[in-house]
């Protein structure tokens, strides 16, 4: 019997190239994640701090203007919404992370399939908007 040594060592390199990949794509979610968990503690430490929402009654920001025009001025709840929002846009990354993976990897059947995630979460975003 007969091994193909050259074939076995390019499949041991894209399998470590795979796994590298991997772990940057899961290390980017975790850091994603952290990143808005300390955004959300800050706001929520801003709230507890100056005991104000850092607008009148019961409104909120609902617009990305709003949003960050009210992170400019430190308003506790627009920088929680700043970090609601790298929460929810961090898989999102993910996924688009991942059609370029598989991209790269000549793996068109994946890059459909990611594209199409894309599509529908975009049409999910669209939607919540304009509902």
């Amino acid at each position: 019997m007969v091994v193909n040594t050259v074939n076995n060592e390019e499949v041991h390199i894209k399998e470590a190239q795979a796994s590298t990949i991997e772990n940057l794509i899961s290390q980017s979610l975790r850091i994603g994640v952290g990143i808005s968990a300390l955004v959300i503690a800050i706001g929520f430490a801003l709230l507890l701090f100056t005991g104000q929402t850092g607008y009148a009654g019961p409104f909120f920001p609902v617009k990305m203007g709003e949003i960050l025009k009210g992170l400019i001025q430190l308003k506790p709840y627009a920088v929680i919404d700043v970090g609601l929002i790298l929460l929810i846009l961090t898989p999102v990354f993910r996924v688009a992370a991942s059609v370029v993976v598989f991209w790269r990897e000549k793996d068109y059947t994946y890059v459909i399939i990611n594209l199409l995630v894309l599509l529908m979460l975009a049409v999910g975003f669209l939607a919540g908007k304009a509902g």
